[in-house]
């Protein structure tokens, strides 16, 4: 399967998408600080499964380019909704990983007509984070750490025991990340944390440190059995994706043809 891309421009924002397959169509918004690399794989496999996949670059990532100071996550989902626009409009489904999801859910309370359903990819369940978690996520990324110790702090929140955390020893920009991070705590919380009334899917990494069993049930008892699906995938903590690809793209095509698209 070959990856397309194309760009959109409007008011001083430029996003690169990367695009593969036809059929309905899903966005995929990738973590704190990282890049759409981080879902090629499961691009594929969900177009080879017949749907339309577009990977956004965040700005200030892989050529896409906005301002990253004084902004919401409200700009963040203006962002995607452009992207979604450009390429034919309609009711689409929204992924987000880790951050990601955060960008999704705003998607759904401020775009609805373009929001068919959001699917949460290792989203945290537990709020605010343990300062030990959120010391571990800061130091994966700071890169004038030495990389032993970067590994530890990966392993210890992104990778269940037993896989390769170094595969996530690049991709990550601070810049980003700092401004993602000012974003999300510049945006009230009631203004985007229950995604709007959209159906959810919730993907739960059932070795994940941000989400601890007492939890995986929370959206669902929030919001609601009727809205919130509930998928689990063993053997991956907060990383997920380079961890189970292909469970997760399994478990978006299972959703997705639950929807009927």
């Amino acid at each position: 399967m070959h990856l397309s891309t194309f760009t959109v421009e409007r008011d001083g924002v430029r996003i690169v998408v990367h695009a593969c397959g036809h059929g309905p169509r899903v966005v995929m918004m990738p973590s704190l600080g990282r890049g759409a690399p981080d879902f090629f794989v499961i691009a594929e496999r969900l177009a080879t499964a017949g749907y339309r996949v577009l990977c956004p670059e965040p700005r200030g990532l892989g050529g896409s380019q906005g301002p990253l100071h004084g902004i919401t996550l409200h700009d963040f989902a203006s962002d995607i909704a452009m992207v979604i626009e450009h390429d034919g409009g309609g009711p689409t489904v929204v992924a987000g990983h880790a951050f990601g999801n955060f960008v999704a859910r705003t998607m759904a309370a401020d775009h609805p007509k373009l929001v068919r359903a959001v699917v949460l990819l290792a989203a945290t369940h537990t709020w605010p984070l343990a300062p030990e978690l959120r010391d571990s996520i800061n130091k994966c990324h700071q890169m004038d750490l030495p990389e032993a110790t970067r590994l530890k702090h990966l392993q210890h929140v992104f990778f269940a025991p037993g896989n390769d955390a170094s595969v996530w020893l690049g991709g990550w920009d601070e810049e980003v990340m700092h401004a993602e991070r000012d974003a999300t705590e510049a945006t009230p919380k009631p203004e985007w944390w229950t995604a709007g009334t959209a159906p959810v899917l919730d993907v739960l990494s059932l070795r994940d440190p941000l989400s601890p069993p007492d939890s995986i049930y929370n959206y669902r008892d929030q919001w609601g059995a009727d809205r919130v699906t509930i998928a689990k995938i063993d053997n991956a903590a907060h990383a997920l994706l380079p961890e189970q690809p292909v469970a997760v793209a399994d478990a978006i095509i299972a959703y997705m043809k639950q929807l009927g698209a």
